[in-house]
C-alpha cells in the first residue's frame, strides 16, 4: 500500500474515493465519524452507570455487555478518522459539550427512565445517523451503518418498561413525559451542534460525486425522524 507524507497510516489521495478527496467533504465525514464514536463512547459511560441501578444481579450483567458492545463499535471509527489524516481525540474534542450537556439535562433518576433514555435518545441518534448515510460515500456509509447498529438494548429496554407499566399503570404517564423531555433535549443539542460545525451542516448539501438535500427532502426526514420516535414510544406503551 502506498504512503502518504502524512505517516503510514494515512491513506494517500489515489487510495480515496473520489468524494473524499474534497477537503470540505473529507472534513465532514471527520466531523461525522467523531460525533458518532464519541456519542459511542458516551453510551458506554452511560449503560455502565445505569447498570448500579439494575434491580437484579442478570439486569446488571446484561447492560455490562451492553456496554461493551458500544465501546467496541469505537475503535473503527478512530482508525477511519486516523487514516482520514485526523487525530480522532481532537476531531471529538468540539462535540463533547453538547453531548455532555444533554446528558447531564437528562440524568435518570432510576432505572426506568434510564432504559427509556437509553432506547429513546439513542435510537433518535441511530436513525439520524442511517437519514445521513444514504448521502454518503459507499465506505463511509457502510462504516456509519455498522457503526449503528441497535443491538440488544432495545428488545431488553420494552420488555422492562412495559411489564413495569403492567404491573403499576401511573409510571407510565411520568415516564411518558419523560421520554418527551429527552426528544426535546436530543433536539436541541443537535441544533446547536449543527449551528457550531459548519462541515456537519454542508454534508447534506452534497459535493464531489454525491448528490444533495434540498430543503423538501429535508423536511421529509425530519418528519421520519418524528414518525420513528413516535413508533418507538408506542413500543414501550407509552404517549409520544
Amino acid at each position: 500500500m502506498a504512503e502518504s507524507d502524512a505517516g503510514p497510516d494515512v491513506a494517500a489521495p489515489d487510495e480515496l474515493p473520489v468524494a473524499l478527496t474534497d477537503p470540505a467533504y473529507r472534513e465532514a465525514v471527520v466531523d461525522l465519524l467523531a460525533v458518532i464514536a464519541y456519542g459511542e463512547l458516551s453510551a458506554f459511560e452511560r449503560l455502565v452507570e445505569d447498570a448500579k441501578l439494575a434491580p437484579a444481579l442478570e439486569d446488571k450483567l446484561a447492560l455490562a455487555q451492553m456496554a461493551g458492545a458500544e465501546l467496541a463499535k469505537v475503535q473503527p471509527l478512530i482508525d477511519r478518522i486516523a487514516k482520514l489524516g485526523g487525530d480522532p481525540f481532537e476531531a471529538m474534542a468540539p462535540f463533547h459539550e453538547a453531548l455532555d450537556e444533554f446528558h447531564a439535562h437528562t440524568a435518570p433518576a432510576d432505572w426506568y427512565e434510564g432504559l427509556v433514555k437509553a432506547f429513546v435518545g439513542d435510537s433518535l441518534a441511530r436513525d439520524f445517523y442511517r437519514e445521513i448515510a444514504a448521502y454518503l460515500d459507499p465506505d463511509t456509509r457502510d462504516l456509519v451503518v455498522s457503526s449503528v447498529v441497535e443491538g440488544n438494548h432495545a428488545a431488553f429496554a420494552v420488555d422492562h418498561i412495559r411489564q413495569a407499566i403492567a404491573s403499576d399503570p401511573p409510571l407510565g404517564g411520568r415516564l411518558a413525559l419523560w421520554g418527551r423531555r429527552i426528544m426535546g433535549e436530543a433536539l436541541t443539542q443537535a441544533q446547536r451542534v449543527a449551528a457550531d460545525r459548519d462541515a456537519l451542516t454542508a454534508l447534506l448539501v452534497g459535493g464531489v460525486d454525491r448528490p444533495g438535500l434540498d430543503l423538501a427532502a429535508l423536511g421529509r426526514m425530519l418528519t421520519r425522524l418524528t414518525e420513528r420516535h413516535s413508533e418507538r414510544m408506542a413500543e414501550l406503551g407509552l404517549d409520544a
